[in-house]
């Protein structure tokens, strides 16, 4: 049976928009909900949500100054869920 933890890394990757979320993170360090809704051309609402959503799984952590909110990926935890999802693929595989 696939891990739970993994089943959410993977719901929590499997929208396009979620993705582009993540790749948003190759060139910042953290972002605001605000800048996610422009930078991915959605709603602030819409945003909001799929920031949460990723939040829920482990992959994003976040800090709230002032009004804003800014949300980093959580990179050690990325790496061990990438880990899993590997010895999960690997011993199906065989």
């Amino acid at each position: 049976m696939i891990n739970e933890e993994v089943q959410m890394f993977l719901k929590a990757l499997a929208s396009e928009k979620r993705q582009e979320i993540m790749f948003l993170f190759l060139d910042k360090r953290e972002v605001t909900v605000n800048q996610v809704a422009e930078l991915v051309k959605i709603g602030q609402s819409t945003a909001s949500e799929q920031l949460a959503i990723l939040k829920k799984s482990g992959l994003l952590t976040s800090r709230k100054e002032g009004k804003e909110v800014y949300y980093s990926p959580r990179q050690d935890k990325v790496m061990e869920l990438l880990e899993k999802l590997n010895v999960v693929m690997t011993n199906c595989c065989k």
